[in-house]
């Protein structure tokens, strides 16, 4: 019977599975996005939700529990800095996954799993105040050379 077991198998040893969840995890803070099977990113955003709360505890117990799952110090230290103070108000959720479409090679069934409060992009630059300047500056040489 399969009482009070928690999560897939995904057709992995025991190792391998938790090596590949931590390379994963690492990945997802790091980058804050990332596509991969629906079984796996369902096994995922367990992890990565509680490296959140983990993160947002703040305390030296909670930074150690974080290390002995993500394998870069860069990404534990962005995790308790940046991604802390980003989900400090939310009380849970902090992963979103969105499926996709079917990989090509084997019809997997495909997602993507991202951070729900994303960074914002920065604002495009305002392409549009360039050309007048352009045009303004053809206009004037344009007016010198006539005179």
């Amino acid at each position: 019977m399969r009482h009070a077991k928690r999560g897939g198998k995904l057709s992995r040893t025991s190792a391998h599975r938790t090596a590949m969840l931590r390379n994963m995890v690492t990945s997802l803070l790091d980058h804050e996005r990332i596509e991969t099977t629906d079984a796996k990113a369902k096994e995922l955003r367990r992890i990565a939700d509680r490296m959140i709360t983990l993160g947002k505890r703040g305390d030296l117990h909670a930074r150690r529990q974080a290390l002995s799952v993500i394998r870069s110090r860069e990404t534990t230290a962005k995790l308790f800095d940046v991604l802390a103070e980003r989900f400090r108000e939310r009380p849970g959720g902090y992963t979103r996954v969105l499926k996709t479409r079917r990989r090509p090679g084997d019809a997997a069934p495909m997602s993507i799993v991202e951070l729900v409060e994303a960074m914002e992009p920065p604002a495009p630059a305002k392409k549009g105040s360039k050309k007048k300047a352009t045009k303004k500056k053809a206009s004037k040489k344009a007016a010198d050379s006539s005179e």
